[in-house]
């Protein structure tokens, strides 16, 4: 190679290398300073797409749990309220074993009534005021078995929706809860008055009404088994989708973050190279001197 002036070709190239290594360095000290392998589309553009999807997922499976232990504080919230009915029934049970008995007049008979139709009332109301933000559980809403979520208020039996996608089978199902009022048990004067425990004011009536009250208990046990087992379900549900949140997660970690033991070996090479550039290009930038020195010896 010549020994020139106008242009030091050993110069550029020196500046060349220093470009390419401080950019490496660069690229190293965001990796390891960010965490993330993946900063930019340039560093993985097919990996970065990957990771956003399954960010996409992570955050949806994290609010199907959410949803899931929503759906569970509702069911208990449900059988809380099923749990105070009952024990109304088994108290309008024992009156009206109280008003069979022949050992009372109709005066007395009458008192009991009264009660009795108080526990019913009571049972209603009850059934009409358990609700879960907003969501009347008890009073039949939620009994249909035909479900419409197009209007700004579903109808018919509560959608609980936990998976990423719209697939019946696997991202939702649904809970049904039997209408829990008085009338629907068919017991205390809300009721039909042709039903069995519409009244225990006569003996004969009253022995008819014990056993409507057997089949009301067991039309309310009905509803809360049948929580019971969503229950179960639903924490079996929130179990899964936690478990798999947390390889979703892992798989991501792999793709996104960065091997900061790789990446650290990667920086020290990066800043050797950089400061060697350095060196040569002080070492490029003096070379045409030579030229002068020999114009001078001349």
């Amino acid at each position: 190679m010549s020994l020139v002036i106008n242009h030091n070709m050993m110069a550029m190239n020196a500046a060349r290398n220093l470009n390419a290594a401080y950019g490496s360095l660069s690229t190293s000290t965001r990796r390891l300073s960010s965490g993330l392998r993946i900063g930019t589309a340039a560093d993985d553009a097919a990996g970065l797409a990957i990771r956003e999807l399954m960010r996409s997922d992570i955050a949806t499976l994290n609010q199907g749990v959410r949803n899931a232990n929503d759906a569970i504080s509702l069911i208990q919230t449900a059988d809380g309220a099923l749990g105070v009915i009952d024990e109304k029934l088994i108290r309008m049970q024992e009156l009206a074993e109280q008003a069979a008995s022949g050992t009372y007049n109709s005066d007395q008979r009458l008192m009991i009534e009264s009660e009795y139709q108080a526990m019913a009332s009571e049972i209603t109301r009850i059934a009409n005021a358990t609700d879960f933000n907003g969501v009347h559980l008890l009073n039949g809403n939620l009994s249909s078995e035909e479900h419409d979520g197009s209007g700004l208020t579903s109808t018919g039996k509560i959608k609980i929706h936990f998976g990423s996608g719209n697939d019946e089978k696997e991202d939702y199902y649904y809970i049904r809860i039997g209408d829990a009022t008085a009338s629907a048990l068919g017991i205390g004067n809300q009721s039909n008055p042709a039903t069995a425990g519409y009244t225990i004011s006569t003996q004969s009536a009253a022995q008819h009404a014990l056993d409507a009250l057997k089949e009301a208990i067991i039309s309310k046990d009905k509803i809360r088994a049948q929580l019971g087992a969503v229950q179960n379900r639903l924490e079996n549900t929130v179990s899964n989708l936690r478990i798999q949140s947390e390889n979703m997660q892992s798989a991501e970690s792999r793709i996104s973050d960065t091997d900061v033991a790789t990446e650290m070996t990667e920086f020290v090479r990066n800043q050797i190279m950089t400061q060697t550039a350095v060196a040569m290009l002080a070492q490029a930038n003096s070379l045409p001197q030579m030229a002068l020195q020999l114009i001078q010896g001349g």
